[in-house]
């Protein structure tokens, strides 16, 4: 049995963030309706690498969910609105400010009409606050976060990160929320609205510089490989330096490429038996017992030195070469792993993390798996839907209705774009 058979989602979601939150509930096995425009989720035409196809922006978002188009402008698509809020668990959406409200329905209005439905909204920077009307975007989000500050190497500019952590990160804290409200509803018979802000999100996924934003206040990071002091106030920018309390850092192996790098993290346990191994091959037989590194208090100071040295032990081995050297001594290490790496890795396909599906119209294409292994209910990641696909389907099955009354809603324009009148 699927772990949320029985929970329905009216996923009103568009581009990433809350798509992303709603196909991790549809893989967990949610009946998740996504609820489109006549003109559809704008992402399904957004960096289209095949014409007339849905995007892979599209495909890779909305997996396992059917699709239902409805004319929120008429009348008769309002209706049908309403009837799929009677039979929802959950309503999620993304739009700007006030859009729910401008179509009469506002939050209240939700919960009148379904007393014990879980409405989940993501906004840029929440419903609240100074910046409650101001556009959000992934990067923005990184940036007024407090991500795209602490990233990035030292005097040079601030990056954000490659992993979506303002879109897809958002999604993923919205899901604990819906799932949280959801229990609550079933316990109390009253639902209640959940709201993640992208900017929040960001900021909980960078706790561990707020750790050291405060411990600055009180003394120096002997961690960081660049200069910090008692009360430097903002948290540096330090490359790929741990920030934990054993140093880590990236060293380039051969033959020197773009990603011919080996992420590397010297513990303490591990020292003497590291030093052992290396000191001979870069000049430095007593490096085990080298007072500059014996202990990792010295190590933090002379840590540029011990990563030249690192560095220098690296230069004629591969990463995975080096991986093979440093694991069997227990050094936690690590390949930078490109998408072309990833995309043929063994231990990726064979954990389903990289899942070939099949599309009526863009044929053969990869999605990554779902990253949440349940023993008694693993997913089963199915192809996303085409644009209004399961209208029918939905409004028979779910709705109750009959052929006569779907013939007058679609004359009506409830599921299609209005004709243009002549002029």
């Amino acid at each position: 049995m699927e772990a949320l058979k029985g929970v329905r989602i009216l996923d009103m979601t568009h581009v990433q963030a809350g798509p992303t939150c709603s196909q991790l509930l549809a893989w967990l096995g949610a009946d998740v309706i996504k609820f489109e425009n006549p003109q559809g989720d704008a992402t399904r035409g957004q960096l289209r690498d095949i014409a007339n196809a849905d995007s892979l922006y599209f495909t890779m978002l909305n997996c396992n969910k059917r699709s239902i188009t409805v004319n929120m402008k008429t009348a008769e698509g309002k209706q049908v609105f309403v009837d799929l809020l009677k039979k929802c668990d959950i309503i999620m959406e993304n739009f700007g400010p006030g859009v729910l409200d401008r179509f009469g329905f506002p939050w209240d209005k939700i919960r009148e009409v379904n007393p014990k439905i879980v409405m989940g909204s993501i906004k840029g920077f929440g419903s609240s606050g100074p910046y409650a009307d101001f556009k959000a975007y992934e990067n923005v989000a990184q940036a007024m976060g407090g991500a795209m500050s602490t990233t990035g190497v030292p005097d040079g500019a601030p990056f954000v990160t490659g992993a979506q952590i303002g879109d897809s990160g958002t999604g993923l804290h919205l899901a604990i929320g819906l799932l949280a409200a959801l229990r609550q509803a079933e316990r109390t018979g009253k639902g209640q609205y959940v709201e993640v802000a992208m900017m929040d999100g960001v900021m909980n996924l960078c706790r561990v510089k707020f750790r050291d934003h405060q411990r600055l206040q009180r003394g120096d990071l002997p961690e960081y490989s660049v200069p910090t002091y008692k009360g430097m106030g903002e948290v540096p920018r330090a490359g790929n330096d741990s920030g934990g309390g054993q140093l880590g850092n990236a060293i380039h192996c051969k033959p020197h490429g773009a990603n011919d790098w080996l992420y590397v993290v010297v513990q303490e346990a591990v020292w003497e038996d590291l030093a052992k191994r290396m000191g001979p091959e870069v000049a430095m037989p007593d490096m085990a017992s080298d007072p500059r590194f014996a202990k990792i208090a010295e190590r933090r100071k002379n840590q540029n030195l011990m990563w030249t040295l690192i560095n220098k032990f690296a230069e004629k081995y591969t990463k995975r070469e080096l991986m093979a050297i440093l694991n069997p001594l227990d050094v936690p290490c690590g390949p930078i792993m490109s998408t072309e790496d990833l995309a043929n890795d063994e231990h990726v396909r064979g954990r389903d993390m990289w899942v070939e599906l099949d599309h009526p119209s863009r044929g053969k294409w990869f999605n990554v798996g779902m990253p949440i292994k349940l023993s008694d209910s693993p997913a089963a990641i199915k192809r996303s839907p085409l644009l209004g696909e399961h209208t029918d389907e939905i409004l028979r099955e779910v709705l109750g209705y009959d052929d006569a009354r779907m013939k007058n809603l679609r004359g009506a324009g409830a599921f299609s774009v209005a004709p243009k009148k002549a002029a």
